[in-house]
């Protein structure tokens, strides 16, 4: 590390800004589990129920919850239940960011596929912002 510092490696000279590296890191990974584990609850929930909407609805509805304690309790260190409407908000706003970018994408001609992958990335920094200053904003 003090070599980095010797460096002038900005990343690890100013504490704060190495904690939000940190806190982006886990965000970005604690997004890993929540992904994981969503796809995991659709598809029990397909295989139990033999139909994909049921098993859409109820796998979203309890990911948003596992996604909501996992990403509070892991990254923001805070679960309050009362931030919940917020969380759902800036789950749904991002969504809608990602759908129309995708639409307007594809009305460009680019491939759903190759559209997502190019909007990820912008959608992943704003849903992090939007936990970090809205929904969890004050967390540790």
């Amino acid at each position: 590390m003090s070599m980095f510092r010797h460096l002038g490696c900005p990343l690890t000279s100013d504490p704060t800004r190495q904690a939000r590296l940190v806190q982006f890191v886990r965000f970005v990974l604690v997004g890993g589990l929540n992904t994981l584990v969503g796809y995991s609850l659709f598809a029990v929930l397909f295989l139990l129920s033999g139909d994909h909407r049921i098993a859409l609805l109820v796998a979203t509805v309890l990911g948003v919850l596992f996604n909501f304690v996992t990403t509070g309790r892991l990254v923001f260190g805070n679960s309050r239940w009362g931030r919940l409407p917020l969380f759902v908000g800036i789950y749904a706003l991002t969504f809608a960011l990602n759908l129309g970018a995708l639409e307007l994408l594809a009305a460009a001609g680019v491939a759903p596929l190759l559209g997502q992958l190019l909007v990820l990335p912008a959608v992943v920094v704003l849903s992090f912002l939007g936990n970090r200053l809205v929904v969890f904003r004050g967390a540790p």
